[in-house]
Order: structure tokens, then C-alpha cells, then sequence
């Protein structure tokens, strides 16, 4: 469930000058003075002998902060591993459908899932006992890796799976997982996708090899449905692989306001098509806008999910690390994501990956 891990510690990223861990996640406008207030309360704590993380947590539930979160510093080592296209895992991607069920969407190959004989289409009915139709997916991802001391590889978690008529438990263990959060194909009519399910470090190196070994003339559809955020700078380097300079996206940090530019020397001429839906977040929201906004690519698909608000780390003294939302980006032209999210230039929901390869199609030889 990688991409959910993601979304699970609100996309963190690294935003370029800050040489420090940051989030896009949708929530309430925060201020300095709210991240004051979280630190304070977990050092007043550590000062009588009380435990500084429980202390943040509080504050963080009391803030209205909706994507804030606070992580021991075992979790945070383990988040900022994911980041790296590493994560301690069973090998499922997942969504909840309307219904409030927990569907797998996907597994990794060669992953203990893999190995249990689980599939696409299959339903997570309960993890070690505890249901989870209508949780979220961020807390079943919590349960599949378990707490802080019980999220190493090769621990166990038991799942409740079902498909059809057939019930079962099946009891893994976890193992630590690479991520290939890049794949491309070549589709029958001749466009090359690139998929990026999530920006990790190394991403936009990656989508950079893709174009550059893509045959001459070829379009490219670029694949960011159920892209749950990553890291800025990635997001950005990948924008730059389409874009010769200029900006990228606008953001505020405390009131003070920065920008985000590509590189020069892009290809500016296959033509270009991304493609969205609901599960497109943060940081992919973030290239998507820019895309859309300077004219080089047409966005396909369903309206994104709205995620773009901006969170920095603060450590606090027993290590554990508490996020805290404090500000937000807009796309080139000014336009604010957050809880709004990127309407398509084409919406459309069935089909969408053949309706991009025909617009593509129709966007005519490069020039």
C-alpha cells in the first residue's frame, strides 16, 4: 500500500532552501504561532518528566490542524525510508471504494502478498482481527505495518481477505520492499506512458531517461492517477523534464512567500497529455497545475483530489518529530489547490487512458 503510505504521513517533500522535510496535505490555514504552541506544550512536558510526544499529540488534536501528525522517531526514520522508494510492507496497493471497502488494487510481485496468492479485485475484510470497511485508508495502512516496534521485516500481520464467495485468512510476514515508482510502456498506437505512482527520490532522473529514450516523434501520456504526493523537489525535476524554465508553482511558508522554477532545456515539443483522477495529490497536483497552466500538456481525466497546503517538521526533545501545516502552493496563474483540487481540460471517468492516447493523438506531430 505504498502510495497510501504516503498519503498516511500527508506526502511529505522537500521544498527547495529549506533543507528540511515538508507536506502538502489539504487543512485549515496554520501559523507560526500554532507550530509555537505544539513545541511549547511538548517541552513544558519534557521539563516535568512527561512524555513530549503525547503532549504534541494532544496539542495537534485540539489545533484543527486536519493533516497535522506527530510520529515517534522510529515512524519518521520509516517514513522518510519510503521516500527513498523503500518501505517495510506485505506488498498491497489498496483504495476504499463507495461503499467504505477496502479493495486491493494491485500487488507487487515477488512481495509476501504475491507469495499468499492474493490479487487485484480481492477484499481486506480485517487486519490482525480489527475490521476495516469504513476506515480510512491511512489507518489500515497503520495497521498493515504495524507500531513502532512491531513494523520490522519479518514480523507478522494476519489478514481477513475475500474474494467471491471464498473467505480466508492468510498470515504474512513483512519484508523490506524497493518501489518502482516509474514504469513505461509503449502503447499499441505508438505513445509512451509514463506512470509515476508516487514521487521518491530519483523520479524526475527517471522520467528524464524515459523521454530522452522514447522514439522520435512520440507522444507522451503521463500517467499520475493514484499519485499520493512524494517529495516537491522530485515533482519539480520532473516538470523541468517538459518545461524550459519559468515557474512551477508558488507557495507560502509563514506568510513568506517563495517559488518553485524548472530547469532550462526541457523538451518543449512531443506533444504532452496527464492524466488524473481523485487519487492525484499534492505533489502530483502541484505538476499537474503547472502542465496545465503553461500550456504544455492537456490534462484527461477526473478532478483531483485537492491536497495543497504545506507542512514543516519540528523535532521535539525525546526525537519523535511533530508535523504542522503552514501554508499553502498555487499553480502558476494563481490558482489555489487546496480542497478544490485541478479540473481536467477533458473529464472524463471510463476509458480514460485510451480517451488520452486519442487526444494525443489528435495534439499532431511535434514541431
Amino acid at each position: 500500500m505504498f502510495a497510501s503510505v504516503l498519503a498516511a504521513g500527508a506526502a511529505t517533500g522537500a521544498l527547495p532552501g529549506d533543507g528540511r522535510r515538508t507536506a502538502s496535505g489539504p487543512a485549515r490555514e496554520a501559523s507560526a504561532g500554532h507550530s509555537e504552541q505544539v513545541t511549547r506544550a511538548a517541552e513544558e512536558a519534557a521539563a516535568v518528566g512527561k512524555s513530549p510526544m503525547e503532549a504534541a499529540e494532544r496539542a495537534v488534536s485540539r489545533s484543527g490542524d486536519r493533516w497535522a501528525a506527530v510520529y515517534s522517531a522510529g515512524e519518521y526514520e520509516e517514513f522518510e525510508e519510503s521516500l527513498d522508494g523503500r518501505y517495510t510492507g506485505v506488498g498491497l496497493w489498496a483504495r476504499r471504494d463507495a461503499q467504505g471497502r477496502i479493495e486491493v488494487t494491485e500487488v507487487r510481485p515477488g512481495s509476501p502478498a504475491a507469495g499468499a496468492g492474493i490479487r487485484a479485485g480481492d477484499r481486506l475484510r480485517s487486519v490482525d482481527g480489527q475490521e476495516v470497511d469504513g476506515r480510512p485508508v491511512t489507518e489500515v495502512v497503520s495497521l498493515l505495518r504495524g507500531d513502532a516496534t512491531d513494523a520490522a521485516a519479518g514480523t507478522t500481520v494476519t489478514l481477513g481477505l475475500e474474494r467471491g464467495t471464498r473467505a480466508w485468512r492468510e498470515t504474512l510476514r513483512r519484508a523490506l520492499l524497493s518501489t518502482d515508482s516509474v514504469t513505461v510502456r509503449r502503447a499499441s498506437g505508438g505513445a509512451v506512458v509514463i506512470k509515476i505512482s508516487a514521487f521518491t527520490k530519483g523520479v524526475g532522473s527517471a522520467v528524464r531517461s524515459a523521454v530522452r529514450a522514447a522514439p522520435a516523434g512520440a507522444g507522451i501520456v503521463l500517467d499520475l492517477r493514484g499519485n499520493s504526493g512524494g517529495l516537491v523537489a522530485e515533482a519539480t525535476a520532473t516538470a523541468s523534464v517538459f518545461l524550459d524554465g519559468g515557474l512551477v508553482a508558488t507557495y507560502d511558508v509563514d506568510g513568506a512567500q517563495r517559488a518553485l522554477h524548472a530547469d532550462l532545456g526541457g523538451d518543449t515539443d512531443r506533444p504532452l497529455v496527464a492524466l488524473v483522477d481523485g487519487g492525484t495529490m499534492s505533489a502530483a497536483e502541484l505538476l499537474t497545475g503547472a502542465l496545465q497552466d503553461r500550456g504544455r500538456a492537456v490534462v484527461v481525466g477526473s478532478r483531483t483530489f485537492g491536497k495543497g497546503s504545506v507542512q514543516m517538521p519540528s523535532e521535539l526533545p525525546d526525537g519523535s518529530v511533530a508535523e504542522l501545516t503552514v501554508g499553502h502552493y498555487r499553480t502558476p496563474s494563481g490558482r489555489a489547490v487546496d480542497g478544490t483540487g485541478i479540473t481536467p481540460d477533458l473529464e472524463v471517468t471510463d476509458g480514460a487512458l485510451e480517451r488520452a492516447e486519442t487526444v494525443l493523438g489528435g495534439l499532431g506531430d511535434p514541431s
